[in-house]
């Protein structure tokens, strides 16, 4: 019988992301207003968390002004006006942004050097076909003085030869962490076991951590990400009430409770989500559903449970099941 209690997670090492804003900004087109953002930036400051994702860095020619809020481009001067001259010495917060490969960021000419930025970490966000330009943006960003992480989406939907590969080129390059991105909220504790032992047996010896980012399709988000953190993961994604694309992601209410680490404080969540998150519910559409089940359960991007949520029947889950199986 082992004499390690494997829930017992207090580790001073492992951080926490909050990626409220920049997740949940895949609802509303990330028009979100100064006001809750920086209500989430304080909280995520009093909370005593790591790292705050403040939104994407797209490009806005991709992704034009008069049609998505200030967070999806994430301009230094919309930064500013919100959390002023963030010193991360001082709060004891990291600001971090993230790039997607692909045109939809125009990271060669978008991103400032660290010095003239507020922001502490970019995360570049891949699929498995567009690793060439990941590996090119992460040099990138860290020749400009960030801290950099690598995040290989939907991993649920790779083979294990596409994985090994995909491993063996983050081995090399600066990230500082590579995560465990179930976009499709697909995994099953079997599944985040064997990912999270693959990936800390390929990133062996190179000082990277692993991070996990789960969804809640299956309501499995907060079950799979203590799954990673009991295997080792010192870098775990939470958002507040599990605001986030869809069916959301691994709330940080609980997660907090959870990790048992003194320095995190859960009053400040509360009294966010009180206060700020839960009047969104009025007009925001996210948190476990039976279209997002079904997605989940299909392994197929959440995209099309979102669209049907939007529909005049979002509540026809038959019709649903039949359209997802009729397109197999």
């Amino acid at each position: 019988m082992s004499k390690k209690a494997p829930w017992i997670t207090f580790r001073p090492e492992l951080k926490v992301l909050d990626c409220t804003i920049r997740d949940g900004g895949l609802i509303n087109d990330s028009r979100f207003t100064d006001d809750e953002v920086r209500a989430v930036y304080v909280t995520c400051v009093e909370a005593g968390l790591d790292y705050m994702e403040i939104g994407y860095m797209n490009s806005p020619e991709i992704f034009p002004k008069d049609v998505y809020g200030p967070w999806r481009h994430s301009a230094e001067e919309d930064l500013r006006r919100v959390v002023g001259d963030h010193d991360p010495e001082a709060t004891g917060l990291k600001l971090a942004v993230m790039m997607d490969a692909g045109d939809k960021s125009d990271w060669k000419r978008q991103l400032l050097p660290s010095r003239d930025s507020v922001l502490d970490m970019v995360r570049v966000a891949c699929y498995v076909h567009q690793i060439a330009e990941a590996v090119e943006m992460l040099h990138n960003a860290h020749e400009l003085g960030y801290e950099t992480c690598l995040n290989i989406m939907a991993i649920s939907t790779v083979n294990e030869m596409e994985i090994d590969q995909m491993l063996e080129i983050a081995r090399k390059t600066p990230a500082q962490v590579v995560v465990v991105v179930d976009s499709n909220g697909h995994l099953y504790r079997e599944q985040v076991d064997h990912l999270v032992r693959k990936y800390m047996k390929a990133l062996e010896g190179t000082g990277k951590e692993v991070g996990m980012h789960a969804h809640n399709n299956l309501q499995l988000a907060f079950a799979n990400t203590i799954e990673s953190i009991i295997l080792g993961c010192n870098r775990v994604d939470s958002t507040m009430m599990g605001l986030g694309r869809g069916a959301g992601n691994c709330p940080t209410e609980i997660l907090l409770g959870f990790l048992r680490n003194p320095k995190f404080k859960l009053r400040p969540v509360l009294k966010l989500i009180q206060e700020t998150i839960l009047p969104m519910k009025q007009h925001l559409d996210w948190g476990p559903s039976i279209p997002y089940q079904i997605t989940g359960q299909m392994n197929a991007h959440p995209r099309h449970a979102m669209a049907f949520r939007e529909g005049p029947e979002p509540d026809n889950y038959l019709k649903f099941h039949d359209q997802m199986v009729s397109e197999g």
